[in-house]
């Protein structure tokens, strides 16, 4: 029997896409069908390639096709992707960036730079356009972390206007204030100078097309962050702490900041940093040095998703230091916590943009 388009669309619009809940046929996650007698070939256009379900979606379309089609069908499934986005195409700043998410902390030294430099580079690493801004105004970390002390930075004219075009590092691209200053002496600024330093990274940058902007913020809940918010339209934050509850408290107020009626960014999760202590002599042991689960509890009392759990290894901390973040090295013990943090701040971008896009009727 003759197996035809009408019948393997039918079958596909039996699977669900399990976050946005809808099959992917109407949600047109199904292109390039070709059917060559009983070999059935397709893909399907994910919405971020960062995607903890892609197997799951392959085998069930696959699974889709035999049951409700053929059971002898040969069936072919293309994974790609196209990252979603909320953002609307008059916008001129950032016209090219998809997606802005900041990475904010309450309180210092709860390693969110560190966060947000392995978070880029893993999103990256998956396949999306990614950029890096460090807004740490008054400690600017990411040339350090990314061994970029020393690089000189380029400049472009686009339409009469001088542009700097960020470097490019691990396949990310990163700016920071710290490329123009000095990196010896203390920034010592009052907030409107500190804001206007932050816009320039915006306005005076060529940042191209991205799929992510990673933006690491300064701890706290001041002028820099109220800045940021009326300069760009965020997609969403991500709150980093620690579980000890001094960490906690202030990491509370930072998810009330973004919540306040006047900036209302959604919070798109909460990452617990320094979950446990391992040591790398004794890799399956953990000493929970900081307080057990404290973000995770945070997390599910405010109704908030959860992304995962970073546990303090002296190796991240070297890594960082030697301008090589530790998710670049093939035998790092924290590689798959930061995967499953790309996959699941990649599942909850997609999961906002679809219900914003739902409200506007796009």
């Amino acid at each position: 029997m003759q197996i035809t388009t009408e019948q393997v669309l039918n079958a596909l619009g039996q699977v669900i896409e399990p976050d946005l809940k809808k099959d992917l046929v109407s949600l047109g996650m199904i292109r390039d069908l070709e059917i060559e007698g009983h070999k059935v070939r397709f893909s399907v256009v994910l919405t971020t390639p960062a995607c903890p379900l892609k197997e799951s979606i392959k085998n069930a379309c696959i699974r889709a096709v035999h049951e409700l089609v053929s059971k002898d069908a040969d069936v072919e499934v293309n994974l790609t992707s196209k990252v979603t986005s909320t953002r609307k195409q008059e916008e001129t700043l950032l016209k090219g960036v998809k997606n802005i998410i900041a990475v904010a902390s309450g309180k210092g030294g709860v390693g969110k730079s560190t966060v947000a430099a392995n978070l880029a580079i893993t999103l990256a690493r998956s396949g999306a356009r990614t950029g890096l801004l460090d807004a740490d105004i008054y400690g600017p970390s990411v040339p350090l972390m990314f061994q970029a002390l020393d690089d000189q930075l380029q400049a472009v004219d686009i339409e009469g206007h001088t542009k700097v075009l960020p470097l490019k590092k691990h396949g990310v691209s990163i700016l920071s204030i710290g490329f123009f200053v000095d990196a010896s002496r203390a920034l010592i600024w009052r907030g409107p100078m500190a804001s206007g330093a932050l816009k320039q990274l915006f306005t005076d940058a060529d940042w191209g097309e991205l799929d992510y902007m990673i933006i690491d913020l300064p701890p706290g809940t001041g002028d820099i962050h109220l800045s940021l918010v009326q300069t760009v339209p965020l997609t969403g934050a991500i709150i980093v702490t620690t579980p000890q509850e001094v960490a906690l408290a202030d990491a509370r107020k930072a998810v009330s900041m973004f919540s306040n009626d006047n900036i209302h960014v959604p919070v798109l999760g909460v990452v617990e940093n320094m979950a446990w202590f391992t040591p790398a002599e004794l890799p399956e042991n953990k000493y929970y040095i900081f307080g057990h689960d404290g973000g995770k509890q945070m997390a599910e009392a405010m109704d908030l998703p959860f992304l995962g759990q970073i546990p303090l290894i002296q190796s991240v901390r070297e890594a960082g230091d030697q301008g090589k973040p530790e998710v670049l090295h093939h035998n790092s013990l924290s590689r798959p916590y930061f995967d499953s943090l790309a996959e699941k701040l990649a599942q909850q971008v997609s999961i906002s943009n679809a219900r914003k896009n739902e409200i506007v009727g796009v």
